[in-house]
């Protein structure tokens, strides 16, 4: 009984961190989040002139959207139209870590264990890559132009990194592209027309230098083979070793 007991718990823990999940979801929509982060006039009603109180619900509600998986480019973008280019950037960088980290923490509270009982091999390699240097780890993968951000924090969750050094190189990494957006906003409430164009052409112009960022990341880390892929020959290691298990004499080159 106890070993069953014990062998039932990741699975227990799995299904609980997907009911918080499934949970935030029927929340929002209870809430019509949705609906509301479409409306630009009923984000401004509830920060233009509310103050800290202003400030600490839009810090939030980046948080929870992002943590359920909206793209932290919208909320950048709404931070840029609310609060300006630079109070957007800042607030809605913060409101994005506090989405990472809820994740991160969920997974690695509740789900830790069920992936490692069947992904062990893929958890390993993604856990060297990410301990080999913590903080620019994580800020590489942030800069990447691909991935999703809610599972790459809960990816990262179920490793051994430092919560510290992931969240942290996160903030850092989602700096670029929270800029791009948050002064893509401020040009869309900009008083002129000429400051308007002059926010989104200087936005557009940080997109494509982001992206190349990201790219340059990318490519300096596959050429160290620090990026944690696949191996080809895996599945072709592990068919020979069950044939060897079942008393199938290996093959062997000629001399």
């Amino acid at each position: 009984m106890g070993s069953k007991a014990k062998s039932a718990r990741p699975v227990l823990k799995g299904l609980a961190m997907l009911a918080v999940f499934a949970g935030l979801v029927i929340l929002a929509r209870a809430l019509g989040l949705e609906e509301h982060l479409a409306d630009r006039q009923w984000l401004l009603a509830h920060v233009q002139g509310q103050g800290i109180v202003g400030v600490l619900f839009f810090v939030g509600l980046t948080g929870l959207v992002t943590g359920m998986g909206v793209p932290r480019q919208l909320t950048a973008f709404l931070g840029g139209y609310a609060f300006g280019w630079f109070w957007g950037l800042i607030l809605a960088t913060l409101g994005t870590a506090l989405g990472c980290a809820m994740n991160f923490f969920l997974a690695r509270t509740l789900g830790r264990e069920f992936v490692l009982s069947r992904f062990s091999r893929r958890v390993e390699r993604l856990d060297a890559f990410l301990r080999s240097d913590p903080w620019r780890s994580a800020l590489a993968i942030r800069l990447l132009p691909v991935g999703h951000n809610m599972l790459t924090s809960v990816a990262a969750g179920v490793t051994s990194i430092p919560a510290a050094a992931f969240i942290l190189g996160s903030a850092a990494g989602y700096l670029p592209q929270n800029m791009v957006f948050a002064l893509a906003g401020a040009g869309v409430s900009a008083q002129t027309g000429l400051g308007s164009i002059l926010s989104i052409g200087f936005s557009v112009l940080l997109l494509v230098a982001s992206g190349w960022l990201g790219v340059s990341v990318y490519r300096a880390y596959k050429r160290k083979g620090a990026l944690p892929v696949d191996d080809e020959g895996d599945d072709e290691g592990a068919g020979e070793e069950a044939g060897e298990g079942k008393g199938e004499a290996p093959r062997r080159d000629k001399p």
